[in-house]
């Protein structure tokens, strides 16, 4: 069962465990996500509450890594000032972080959207090449940083659903290909959701990259998904040419994305966008233009 967090019970931890921060307003932030809520905190600082057991893993990470990723990154990214401990009715490990300012992509007004895409791709970049150890891709991380086969019966399970609705043939070629290669390098960071809710813009430009959640080591195939799902066009070849990687990595990239856009498409009620997803990833393999 998930708690009820409220902006009293984030009022409560704070003057429990942090009282030097007591006299600070605290105020929701209007777009939540679904595995955290987060509050702001004065005009400095937020707070993050995991909202089920199940996202705890993922906050405590962020909390252990991100202090040794910051400072080899060229963007802001959230970590924690403090960490706080079940308290005032609340089950779960909960943290008091930066506030990071700007709006995120999704929310963002006149954005230079080919300077962000080649932004985006030399933050990955740099993120890649970060002198840290880190936990290899797993479980924790939904399996971003493996291998797509793990998605095999996922993908398949969306193909007799979808049926004559998407071009199953097509479909299945792109897959074949992604399952067709692996990472042969050494692990490298990734961070494992990189869209439109977890980039923050502010005049027009990335201003910081948040929610790291699912992170970890591995193939970076994972974080390429957004030239699908968000770019268009020349944004694309600019964020192909700013990651740097290869035909291959782009083939599993591909099949991360067409995996997703599958499984969401077969839902009922699904949002048109997926659909366009879909068109997208057959239409253009990005990595071997």
């Amino acid at each position: 069962m998930k708690p009820t967090i409220t902006t009293d019970l984030v009022r409560a931890l704070i003057a429990e465990q942090f009282p030097q921060w007591t006299d600070l307003p605290v105020t929701p932030v209007p777009r939540q996500g679904w595995d955290n809520r987060t509050f702001r905190l004065g005009d400095q600082l937020s707070v993050r509450l995991p909202s089920a057991e199940g996202y705890v893993a993922a906050v405590e990470k962020e909390n252990r890594w991100l202090p040794e990723l910051a400072g080899h990154l060229p963007l802001p990214v959230p970590s924690p000032v403090a960490v706080g401990r079940p308290g005032a009715g609340y089950p779960y490990p909960w943290s008091v972080r930066q506030w990071l300012t700007g709006d995120t992509l999704e929310d963002a007004a006149a954005v230079d959207r080919l300077r962000l895409a080649r932004d985006l791709g030399e933050f990955l970049t740099v993120l890649r090449q970060a002198p840290v150890a880190g936990p290899p891709g797993g479980r924790h991380s939904f399996f971003r940083g493996c291998h797509p086969s793990a998605y095999a019966d996922g993908v398949e399970q969306a193909l007799k659903e979808l049926g004559d609705a998407v071009d199953v043939r097509a479909c299945r070629a792109v897959w074949a290909e992604a399952l067709d290669s692996s990472w042969e390098s050494a692990p490298v960071w990734f961070h494992g959701d990189i869209a439109v809710g977890n980039l923050l813009v502010r005049d027009g430009r990335l201003a910081a990259v948040i929610d790291f959640g699912t992170c970890g080591v591995g193939d970076p195939a994972c974080d390429l998904v957004i030239a699908w799902n968000t770019l268009e066009g020349d944004e694309r070849a600019a964020f192909r040419d700013a990651v740097g990687l290869d035909r291959q990595t782009w083939q599993r990239a591909r099949g991360w994305a067409l995996w997703k856009a599958l499984i969401m498409l077969a839902e009922p009620g699904a949002a048109p966008a997926w659909r366009h997803v879909v068109d997208q990833v057959l239409a253009d393999p990005v990595g071997s233009s």
